[in-house]
């Protein structure tokens, strides 16, 4: 850490600035933003799909292609950049997010529209790499858990209000004036993040040692594999959520985006209840909300004909996959105490893997099979994860 930073934060150790609190909720904008560009074409995926003349398996590939590119960015950034301060890096992903965005706007083919996303995969992976380093940064050490909240509270809002606010905008107006305005916001978080955060000079250069001596915990290896089952078997089914609640569900177009907001909050309560949970056990939990997971996307397929019962396993099914980022988060990071950010870059990769296999093999199912099939995909995957967790030794707190 810089002298500078380090002279900031232990001259008071028992009050924190004001502008570093603002500081660590520029942060927070930022993940607010890439998130929801991560995830806006769920929302408006049919409506691209028509647009460009493409099928939804097709357009899944608008989820696929950042989704692979982070996987690699995660993990890979870090060790490219070296000692660059930070707080360049991060300036210069949020404007390579604008720029994508905006290029999403204005594509004229998918091609285009998917040369954008790979950009859009760059500023994803490389603002979650270095996001957490600097929240915590900002602050003393016994202020650490909440910076943590704050910056990536910024994921969990863009869920609740980014994502369905995104569909909303498409719905109401066009979905390129969604990835425009996008694309404006994250104009605003750039000039937040030039305002408010202070040089971050890098401690120690990243190497890929580190995070190749991960897979030896076999708590991490096993960890690593249940997110890349739950979430990949999520977002094989939550892709195509759209057309499957218009076609499969009967609930009007217009209604989508009020839906994924429900879905949003559910997901709040469920990443609680899960916290609350996994204090006291958390393999116990892991396999409560992985078998709920299958059982609700297999009960979608089942008995999901109706608005309502499509709404009302809509809300089950948020709650379900809402636990689990913590869930697995908890679990690696109690089984590597002193490897927390190897750890944790590893499974962040795994995630955005997870998220573009996910949502390339929904499309080959949707468009091969039926557009159910991808609900009874997810449900076998979350069903292989929750038994990966049952066999894994339990290991103490």
């Amino acid at each position: 850490m810089s002298h500078a930073v380090s002279a900031a934060v232990d001259s008071a150790p028992e009050r924190v600035p004001l502008r570093r609190w603002f500081a660590v909720a520029a942060v927070a904008m930022g993940t607010f933003a890439v998130v929801t560009s991560e995830q806006l074409p769920v929302g408006v995926l049919s409506s691209v799909g028509d647009a460009l003349h493409v099928s939804d398996g097709v357009a899944g590939l608008m989820v696929t292609v950042p989704g692979l590119v982070a996987s690699a960015t995660a993990p890979l950034l870090p060790v490219a950049i070296g000692r660059l301060d930070r707080r360049i890096v991060l300036l210069g992903l949020i404007t390579l997010m604008v720029v994508a965005n905006l290029l999403s706007a204005f594509a004229p083919s998918f091609a285009i529209l998917l040369a954008a996303r790979f950009l859009v995969g760059i500023a994803i992976g490389g603002f979650w790499a270095l996001a957490a380093g600097i929240a915590v940064r900002m602050v003393p050490e016994k202020y650490v858990p909440q910076a943590t909240a704050i910056a990536f509270g910024g994921a969990t809002a863009a869920n609740v209000l980014g994502i369905p606010a995104g569909t909303l905008i498409g719905e109401l107006a066009d979905w390129r004036v969604a990835f425009g305005v996008l694309g404006g916001l994250g104009l605003l978080v750039v000039v937040v993040l030039l305002l408010l955060l202070p040089n971050m000079p890098a401690t120690e250069p990243v190497r890929l040692r580190t995070l190749g001596e991960q897979f030896g915990n076999p708590v991490v290896r096993a960890g690593v594999l249940v997110t890349f089952l739950l979430v990949s078997g999520h977002f094989a089914a939550f892709t195509f959520v759209s057309p499957i609640l218009q076609s499969h569900s009967g609930i009007d177009k217009q209604m989508i985006g009020a839906a994924l907001l429900a879905f949003g909050v559910a997901g709040i309560i469920g990443n609680f209840v899960t916290g609350a949970a996994g204090s006291r056990d958390i393999r116990a939990t892991l396999i409560t909300i992985s078998t709920l997971l299958a059982m609700v996307l297999a009960l979608v397929a089942l008995v999901g004909g109706t608005p309502i019962t499509g709404v009302a396993l809509l809300l089950a099914w948020g709650a379900a996959f809402g636990g689990i980022p913590v869930g697995v988060q908890t679990w690696i990071l109690r089984a590597a105490p002193d490897s927390t950010e190897a750890a944790t870059a590893l499974n962040t990769a795994m995630f955005n893997l997870a998220i573009a296999l996910g949502a390339l093999f929904g499309g080959l199912i949707a468009d091969n099979v039926a557009l159910t099939a991808v609900l009874w995909f997810g449900a076998a995957l979350s069903t292989l994860a929750a038994l990966a967790v049952w066999r894994t030794p339990a290991t103490r707190p």
